[in-house]
């Protein structure tokens, strides 16, 4: 039996952190297990439903990676296909119409609560003719003795009676066929054996089960995965901040490493932290899984994150950041080599924004400074600016080990501390800004712009002295 796993989100906003781990779950055991991986959109809400959420949930799943092997199919496109399924239900007498009001359905759903009941269906329409020509909808005749058992893969054995489910709506007054039963007929028809989902939906799956047999088809194995919590301990939402796949990415997180964060929410390998996506895919299991809820810890993220950026390829950093630069005002295009610039600062940045941040003195001039510093480093510090800026101005090859050279005679010569000359010459050309070697920050800002800002930071000086 060749595994097969979904994912199948309904376009009525972006793709969100659950629905992605959602799929990188369903993705990683259908890798693992040498299956499939299907993408499905569930657009039958045909109101709330648009093309740009259809984008955004593609250029999600392609950002992270997650390629699929068939589809993407679209539930709109498979209409004629639900209403055979209902018409061969209503024909062997296991659905049938149902024409009560808006009204009586309130009516009785408050009966029920204030007699401290479940609001369920109690089945009035039954046993009535309704005609196919008056308003109604489409109601399953759920079975009404026995129990509803499955093993979850997540949770373990699971069992509901019967009698806790009404018969539900399986096409509404406007034709439209609702999600339960949907989700069971592409589920069929599309030959998958695992439903790895949200734990949002397991309140459905006994009575898809039922639809499942009542059909005579296999039921798939189910997985639930526990839900998202935000630092609050409430369900993660918008509210929360960045749950938009795509936010992270123009947050400056590099996909793999969002990826590896989003497997550890909920799943585990012993002790181990980061993950590549071979090893997810070797290592993963959905026995693994976590029951409880995990929650979100964006401060982990980050320290995440800023590993894989240690790590990647300086070239590969280097088009990234240059957006985020562009972002900034900033124009890398000319002046020192932007993947050299990022090699010597991502050790100082948890993310490609703040990378970008800290490396704009490289190729623009500034006029602030960081005050904090510029209080004990500007102190007195005229002299030995002016000492090494001279011995910088005459230098013919304009490198790292001269440069250093330039620093370590002014040091020498003025009979002073390393950090009476090297203190203000840093401010002077970074402005504060978190910076590698001072010879080699040097080097990659340039001789013309460094002597020009040893000049300002004189005249700072000077203007603001007391």
């Amino acid at each position: 039996m060749t595994v097969k796993t979904r994912f199948a989100p309904s376009p009525t906003g972006y793709l969100h952190v659950g629905g992605a781990r959602t799929a990188l779950f369903s993705w990683l055991y259908a890798r693992r297990q040498g299956g499939q991986f299907v993408l499905r959109i569930e657009d039958t809400d045909l109101e709330r439903s648009t093309q740009e959420s259809v984008d955004a949930i593609f250029q999600g799943m392609e950002w992270l990676g997650l390629a699929h092997d068939e589809g993407p199919f679209y539930q709109t496109d498979r209409f004629d296909r639900y209403n055979a399924v209902i018409d061969e239900l209503m024909a062997r007498g296991l659905a049938y119409r149902c024409g009560c009001s808006r009204q009586r359905l309130d009516d009785l759903r408050e009966g029920q609560m204030a007699a401290k009941q479940k609001p369920r269906y109690d089945g009035y329409c039954l046993n009535t003719e309704v005609s196919a020509e008056e308003q109604h909808v489409i109601r399953f005749r759920n079975p009404q003795e026995g129990d509803v058992a499955f093993d979850d893969l997540v949770r373990g054995k699971i069992v509901v009676s019967n009698t806790e489910l009404d018969d539900l709506i399986i096409r509404r007054s406007d034709g439209a066929p609702t999600y339960n039963l949907t989700v069971v007929v592409d589920d069929h028809d599309m030959g998958m054996t695992h439903v790895i989902r949200g734990d949002d939906h397991i309140n459905n799956t006994p009575r898809q089960i039922n639809l499942y047999q009542a059909m005579g088809w296999d039921v798939p194995k189910f997985a639930h995965l526990p839900m998202i919590l935000g630092d609050d301990g409430a369900r993660l939402s918008k509210r929360h901040g960045a749950v938009s796949v795509m936010q992270y990415r123009e947050a400056g997180y590099l996909p793999e490493a969002l990826l590896n964060y989003l497997v550890r929410l909920g799943w585990s390998h012993g002790d181990q932290e980061l993950f590549t996506i071979e090893q997810m895919i070797e290592l993963f299991d959905l026995k693994a899984v976590n029951k409880s809820p995990s929650t979100f810890n964006t401060e982990k993220l980050n320290w995440i994150n800023a590993q894989y950026i240690k790590d990647a390829d300086p070239q590969r950093l280097a088009e990234l950041v240059k957006g985020h630069l562009a972002d900034l005002g900033v124009d890398a295009s000319v002046g020192a080599d932007l993947a050299t610039v990022v090699e010597a600062q991502r050790e100082r940045a948890s993310t490609l924004v703040e990378l970008a941040e800290i490396s704009t003195f490289y190729y623009q001039d500034f006029d602030v400074y960081d005050a904090k510093k510029t209080k004990k480093a500007f102190k007195g510090a005229i002299e030995p600016l002016r000492h090494v800026q001279a011995k910088l101005a005459a230098l013919d090859v304009w490198a790292s080990a001269p440069i250093k050279q330039c620093v370590a005679d002014s040091v020498d010569e003025l009979e002073v501390g390393f950090g009476k000359v090297a203190m203000p010459l840093r401010i002077s050309v970074t402005g504060g800004a978190p910076s590698p070697d001072l010879d080699l920050t040097l080097q990659l800002v340039g001789k013309q712009a460094t002597l020009r800002r040893i000049d300002q930071a004189i005249t700072h000086i000077e203007e603001n002295a007391s």
